[in-house]
């Protein structure tokens, strides 16, 4: 089991002044369907994480030191990241439990879902 966060207290750390990465994994085309606004957010697909590995990351992941929380349509492609990054070292990195689907639902409908 990796570390998780639910999707509202993901919405109390969206809403506060904390430094974190909101890493979604979800494909492009899923982004055209719901999304979260936030300067903060950091896009990069599984697909391309699959295939360019550790290149694909942003560099604010790369460079450590604050907490990256996984994100994707659900929660099962995020924890697959999550136990991924942490096998490549990372150490602050946390799954979103339920994904952007839960986020609608349970938080902020506005965001779209699919």
């Amino acid at each position: 089991m990796f570390p998780e966060i639910t999707v509202t207290e993901l919405a109390e750390k969206l809403n506060s002044d904390e430094k974190f990465i909101l890493l979604d994994v979800r494909e492009l085309e899923e982004l055209e369907h719901a999304r979260i606004t936030d300067s903060r957010l950091e896009v990069t697909p599984m697909s391309r994480l699959a295939n360019e590995g550790p290149a694909a990351l942003p560099e604010s992941v790369k460079s450590g030191g604050i907490p990256v929380y996984v994100m994707c349509h659900h929660g099962s492609r995020s924890m697959q990241v999550t136990g991924w990054l942490i096998q490549q070292g990372y150490k602050l990195v946390i799954n979103v439990s339920g994904g952007i689907d839960a986020y609608a639902r349970r938080v902020d409908p506005s965001v779209g879902s699919y």
